[in-house]
């Protein structure tokens, strides 16, 4: 793992392809820009794990289940 410092303003680069922009520090978070690929899929960490999550349940059980259960869960959570 690659650990570096950087202020609001600066950016990382990820290859010629990525670059990430800190925005903003401060109230205990970072907001961070991304550019990169449109065909790059960006997601929250929380998001892939549910995506993952849910393409295990899908191989595991009818397809129109798990999207049922997923759009309850997806009401119930707003």
């Amino acid at each position: 793992m690659l650990i570096l410092s950087r202020h609001a303003g600066e950016a990382i680069r990820i290859g010629q392809d990525i670059r990430l922009l800190v925005v903003h520090v401060g109230g205990g978070k970072v907001r961070l820009g991304i550019e990169g690929p449109k065909h790059l899929r960006i997601l929250r960490e929380e998001l892939y794990d549910m995506v993952i999550d849910l393409n295990q349940q899908a191989q595991a059980a009818p397809e129109q289940v798990t999207l049922d259960a997923w759009l309850q869960g997806a009401k119930e959570a707003t």
